[in-house]
């Protein structure tokens, strides 16, 4: 079997010894050359050329001897003791000095054996190769037998969907599986891992781009030892399909779990931070409750569980105390998993939970700290509510839960619960420990939110009872009016609108909007427009109202509010307009045109110092007046006027109710979560018929 390989000068030579498994002819060059029996050169192969020098025309035929350094006195010479023993003994094996044409004398291995020819002659085949690279082959396979016998190093051939071929016995015994149980199976269903896939990418990796994997660290746990953690030290190459070999992956796995254990805690450490850090940064980016608790959700899954859900309970009293010996009712405002059902249903079937005294929560609360728990008959029955809920919890996949209080200022605010399918190892006390970490830290969250949403529940509810809770439509004007508050952030703003009757059949119409949002926003909006309904029947001009205004803003500390108040007179259609800063109103005319009218702003409420002036115009019979806060027309990213131009578009096609109208134009011009509260006032002008003689306004 010659050594040389086709392709070129450089083809034919010997490449260095190699410990990937292969063909030991692939990595020993081997000389291949035949004697007669006058021990003449008869056969030489290419590798013999490489080995001793010699091109087939310097050697064939000619004496072996020349191969051989000259012997001592009265001792054959070693091409006569290769063909005499091999045509003695019929095979024969020897270590002796060769010679190379140029670089002089080796220690050279050698196997002869006879070979007869068609016509009975006989040749001594022989087959040489350099002895230091046999010592190196016969060390590196004593090493190798040494070590498959005595260490825990496991074999593995996969076809090319990853399914077990061939193993080992040393690695039927750290699975916990008989080797026979292993064939036909995929190999990521012996080794469970918990890296999100990581491992099986990796083998792919290896079979499909026949990318090498060395010495990587695996944790893992199998079926036959489901009770313990195993981290191996995997090595994984392709099978390229040469010779008889299938194509796939062939693999050594060394069981270090002793050695590795320090690093394994190391690396759940460092997890267990990572993802403490994680839940820092994305639990409690708002101050909306319910998004909070989902944040944690988020945040925990699937690191650190399979499911999770955030109870809040709810306590009769802001001062009640837990009992143990009374049932718990919470309300669930979180809840996911990533298990098949019915884990679904178990984690997000109920809105609220009601836990008998003696249940796992009871245990929890009582102690104060976060508890582990095993899923099992005692722990269902003592918990669940109801027998089917409990046989739900049984059927679930779920094999552990820890449950974590959430207390914040001395108060329990609620519980999460974090829970593993069976297929993963239990929690530790380290895991146990996150929890409550996470559960403290999220407590802190949701109580923030929590106050928030009462804040603002309050400063909703003044605002609420501070505006129209309705506005009748008049003789002269049909009314149709709108508020939206914004985001939840910005809920409760100072926006304000009303419609007050006035002396003569007169009707004002007055929309404002104090700046800030929250319960000083709300209140200030408040006093100005009790102010403005008080002094409205008594104001002679919209200016002289507006003036009033401006000094009860400065007298409260109203730093800035914007105001539009409009007096309409049906019998004569005359309109005065006093605007202290705020947007234009809008007129649509019956044919169907648009008009901004006051377009002077004047200065906001509050200043001070600048006198408040008003302008009049006449509306005809079935005129549209549009009043609005700037929430309607102004829009991140867009320019008020872009905004205006688009009020004045939709205005022009109001010809119908005016509630429908009012609808149209908030769907059309309001983007889905708004960022500004907003007032709109849609009115149809009317003149009175068969009236005359009434006073007119100064300065009309």
């Amino acid at each position: 079997m010659p050594s040389d390989r086709p392709g070129g000068a450089d083809a034919d030579a010997p490449g260095p010894i190699r410990s990937e498994p292969g063909a030991l002819l692939e990595h020993v060059p081997v000389a291949v050359f035949g004697l007669d029996h006058e021990e003449r050169v008869r056969y030489w192969g290419p590798g013999a050329r490489h080995l001793f020098g010699y091109a087939p025309e310097e050697v064939l035929s000619r004496p072996a001897s020349i191969l051989f350094p000259d012997p001592d006195p009265g001792t054959p010479g070693g091409a006569s003791q290769l063909v005499e023993r091999g045509l003695s003994l019929g095979y024969w094996r020897v270590r002796m000095p060769a010679r190379h044409r140029d670089a002089g004398v080796f220690d050279c291995g050698f196997r002869v054996f006879p070979v007869t020819g068609p016509a009975g002659d006989s040749v001594v085949m022989g087959l040489a190769s350099r002895g230091d690279e046999l010592d190196r082959v016969k060390t590196n396979l004593v090493f190798l037998d040494a070590l498959f016998e005595t260490c825990p190093i496991g074999l593995v051939m996969l076809d090319e969907e990853l399914r077990y071929v061939h193993l080992n016995q040393v690695l039927a015994d750290m699975d916990g599986i008989p080797v026979r149980e292993h064939l036909g199976r995929r190999m990521t269903d012996i080794m469970i891992t918990s890296d999100g896939g990581e491992y099986e990418r990796m083998l792919r990796a290896v079979a499909e781009k026949g990318h090498p994997l060395v010495g990587a660290l695996v944790g893992l746990r199998t079926p036959g030892r489901p009770d313990r953690d195993q981290v191996r030290s995997v090595s994984f190459f392709p099978l390229s399909g040469a010779g008889d070999t299938l194509p796939g992956v062939g693999g050594l796995l060394v069981d270090v779990t002793d050695r590795e254990q320090a690093l394994l805690e190391a690396t759940a450490a460092r997890q267990r931070l990572d993802l403490l850090d994680r839940a820092s940064a994305q639990v409690g980016t708002t101050l909306d409750l319910e998004v909070t608790a989902r944040e944690l959700i988020d945040a925990v899954m699937p690191d650190f569980c399979d499911g999770a859900v955030v109870e809040i309970i709810e306590w009769m009293h802001e001062d009640e105390r837990f009992d143990p010996a009374l049932p718990l009712t919470t309300r669930r405002i979180a809840s996911g998993t990533v298990l098949p059902p019915p884990v679904p249903e178990l984690v997000g079937g109920r809105e609220r939970v009601t836990y008998p005294p003696g249940s796992g929560i009871h245990d929890m609360l009582s102690s104060g700290r976060p508890l582990s728990v095993v899923v099992d008959e005692a722990f269902a029955t003592r918990t669940a509510d109801h027998r089917d809920r409990a046989r739900l919890l049984l059927d679930s996949d779920l094999g552990g839960i820890v449950l974590a209080p959430l207390i914040a200022r001395g108060t329990v605010q609620g519980i999460a619960m974090f829970g593993r399918s069976t297929a993963r190892p239990a929690f530790t006390e380290q895991d146990v420990t996150l929890a409550g970490e996470l559960a403290s830290r999220a407590a802190l969250c949701l109580d923030n939110a929590r106050l928030y949403g009462r804040v603002q529940d309050i400063a909703l509810t003044l605002q609420r009872a501070l505006l129209p809770s309705a506005v009748v439509s008049g003789a002269h004007v049909d009314v149709a009016h709108r508020y939206l508050p914004g985001s939840r952030i910005t809920e409760v703003g100072g926006d304000w609108y009303d419609v007050i009757n006035l002396p003569d059949d007169r009707v004002a119409l007055v929309v404002g909007d104090v700046m800030g949002h929250g319960v000083p926003a709300a209140a200030s909006m408040g006093r100005l427009r009790i102010t403005a309904k008080a002094l409205a029947p008594h104001a002679p001009t919209p200016e002289a109202l507006l003036t009033e205004l401006d000094s009860c803003a400065q007298e409260s500390g109203i730093q800035l509010a914007t105001c539009l108040f409009l007096v309409y007179d049906p019998h004569t259609g005359r309109t005065r307009i006093g605007n202290a800063g705020h947007p234009p109103p809008l007129v649509r005319h019956p044919d169907g045109t648009v008009e901004t009218v006051g377009e002077g702003l004047g200065v906001p409420l509050g200043v001070g110092g600048v006198p408040f002036r008003s302008s009049a115009l006449d509306l005809p019979e079935g005129a549209v007046l549009a009043l609005y806060t700037d929430g309607l027309i102004e829009a991140r990213g867009q320019d008020i006027g872009a905004g205006l131009e688009a009020l004045r578009e939709q205005l022009r096609t109001v010809t119908g109710p005016l509630e429908e109208a009012a609808d149209r134009i908030i769907a059309n011009l309001l983007p889905a979560e708004a960022t500004d509260d907003t007032v709109l006032v849609l009115a149809r002008i009317h003149r009175a018929r068969g009236r005359a003689g009434r006073a007119r306004l100064p300065e009309e």
